[in-house]
């Protein structure tokens, strides 16, 4: 079952935490989560699966700054999300969908337990320019059936930035 939005608010404090907090992008089902004002690119155009890519760290200005087609871009989310009950989920908003930008190109699925900021997997489909704060996806909660246990290591739990990939510490084990 996915919250409500007024269930999430219910939760807030509790189950869930989102900070910065702001009662007003409380959906029926969810809640839009804002773009910061930084960005991460590859600066290789091949990456390595087995090995740390380079990456070049983009500030937005208030202006704006146009991303390119064919390019991956690495966002995080303003808020800050905590949640030790439920399924954490993301999507992009469809306004920004129709604008032939997506926010995330595999990995809307968190564990339960998961506590950081979201990065943001970034590809638009032709120019656009994008501006720090503007609400970029939301985030929706499930319950969880059976027990389970929390989610509490891994490489990108509690983050406090963009989080490129760290797949390459997998085939170190």
């Amino acid at each position: 079952m996915i919250l409500s939005g007024k269930e999430i608010l219910k939760q807030m404090g509790r189950s869930i935490k989102i900070t910065p907090f702001d009662e007003g992008l409380i959906n029926p089902n969810s809640y839009n989560l804002r773009l910061h004002n930084e960005l991460l690119a590859y600066e290789e155009r091949l990456l390595d699966m087995k090995k740390p890519n380079a990456v070049t760290k983009i500030t937005i200005p208030e202006s704006g700054f146009m991303l390119e087609p064919g390019k991956l871009y690495l966002g995080r989310t303003l808020e800050y999300t905590e949640t030790d009950s439920y399924v954490p989920m993301l999507e992009g908003r469809s306004s920004i969908g129709r604008l032939g930008m997506f926010i995330h190109v595999t990995a809307g699925f968190g564990d339960v337990g998961f506590s950081g900021y979201w990065t943001l997997e970034i590809f638009c489909v032709q120019p656009i320019i994008i501006y720090p704060g503007v609400e970029i996806c939301q985030i929706y909660y499930h319950t969880i059936q059976g027990d389970y246990e929390k989610y509490s290591s891994g490489k990108y739990q509690n983050n406090s930035g963009i989080q490129p990939s760290m797949l390459y510490k997998d085939f170190e084990k």
